[in-house]
């Protein structure tokens, strides 16, 4: 699989109704360790690099300003090229606000990992404060032999509030092949989105999406977790990949924690 460079990332740019901003980082293998060739960020996105871990690059994605607001354009963008190893995380939990117009705002991760790469994408929980719109998506190309641990968490509304609109995505392909592509949609103009069906009286989202050649040799099987609906519960799906796609509910982010670490403990 051969993966094209980004290149440079334009200025940030105020549009009529928002921001403009891309970061983008390339990983590369360099010897026994991974560099970043490419480690550019503008606009809310700054970018550092955190103490390597053992071969593995390892970045975090700080805050600079207030972000996604109402009409916004945000995107991050990250190769993993091949035999490279990359760890990316954010520094605080992401609050989507709706800001001076009702607009939309776009917050879209597009992942490239090449073969023998490996990637793990840890960001801190999204908020949908009250009166926000956030579309976000996040598409992921591996190849055959790449390993992905992706770890999401959603939670709808601030303390003592409702939630705004969201609609997440998350598209991914192996190999040239679709492996999972789901929407979810959420708050005010969602169908059903809080009723007994869905999510009823919980407030915070979770998943775990794991792609890992070795679950050809040793597949995982379905397994429920949680005792109590009423505290939260998760389920592992295995999924033709080979990936498994943890999923979890929960009344608040402390249970959703749990059951998470329970399912998938991260390192």
């Amino acid at each position: 699989m051969t993966l094209a460079a980004f290149p440079p990332p334009a200025p940030a740019q105020p549009t009529a109704s928002g921001v403009c901003a891309t970061a983008r980082i390339r990983a590369a293998r360099a010897g026994s360790a991974t560099v970043l060739p490419v480690l550019a960020g503008d606009g809310p996105f700054d970018l550092r690099r955190g103490r390597p871990h053992g071969d593995q690059a390892r970045v975090c994605i700080l805050g600079a300003m207030s972000a996604p607001l109402g009409g916004d354009r945000l995107r991050i963008e990250a190769t993993v090229e091949n035999d490279a190893h990359l760890h990316l995380t954010t520094a605080a939990a992401t609050i989507a606000l709706r800001g001076s117009t009702a607009e939309h705002a776009t917050y879209d991760v597009h992942l490239r990992l090449a073969e023998r790469a490996s990637l793990h994408w840890l960001p801190q929980p999204l908020i949908s404060a009250a009166r926000s719109n956030l579309r976000q998506s996040c598409t992921i190309d591996l190849a055959p032999t790449a390993r992905l641990l992706l770890r999401e968490e959603v939670v709808l509304g601030r303390a003592g509030e409702p939630p705004g609109r969201l609609v997440t995505r998350l598209t991914v392909h192996r190999d040239g092949r679709p492996l999972l592509d789901q929407q979810t949609m959420y708050g005010p103009g969602a169908p059903g989105w809080d009723g007994p069906a869905i999510l009823a009286s919980h407030r915070a989202i979770g998943q775990i999406l794991i792609i890992d050649p070795a679950l050809d040799r040793q597949p995982l099987h379905a397994r429920l977790f949680g005792d109590d609906p009423a505290t939260g519960q998760a389920v592992l799906t295995p999924l033709t990949g080979p990936a498994i796609l943890i999923t979890a509910l929960a009344p608040d982010t402390l249970h959703l924690r749990r059951l998470l670490d329970a399912a998938h403990p991260i390192p």
